[in-house]
């Protein structure tokens, strides 16, 4: 992917946890400059589907995107003091994934 200007890429996973099904497959990408998660959606053949911002208002630094074992996406985030978010579907929302 191509950024002008750069959102400062920084981490990257393609999610195949449960937590979030209609996710399976997609490219989360972190942005440090950007300060906002990107996920991206491909179709079968490796074609751009479609692309989210998403997380933006929370105006964090994105160091680094992961997978947890427990399905759910951390980001390490370098505000002051810096962290680790936690990236969890909403427990019994209508429409939640």
């Amino acid at each position: 992917m191509l950024w002008i200007p750069s959102i400062g890429t920084s981490g990257l996973i393609v999610y195949n946890g449960d937590q979030f099904p209609d996710w399976k497959g997609q490219l989360f990408a972190g942005g440090m400059s950007g300060l906002q998660l990107h996920r991206f959606a491909f179709d079968e053949k490796g074609g751009l589907l479609g692309r989210e911002t998403m997380l933006d208002s929370l105006r964090q630094r994105i160091r680094d995107v992961r997978q947890g074992p427990d399905g759910n996406i951390y980001l390490a985030v370098d505000s002051n003091p810096g962290g680790v978010l936690r990236v969890e579907p909403v427990k019994g929302a209508a429409g939640s994934r």
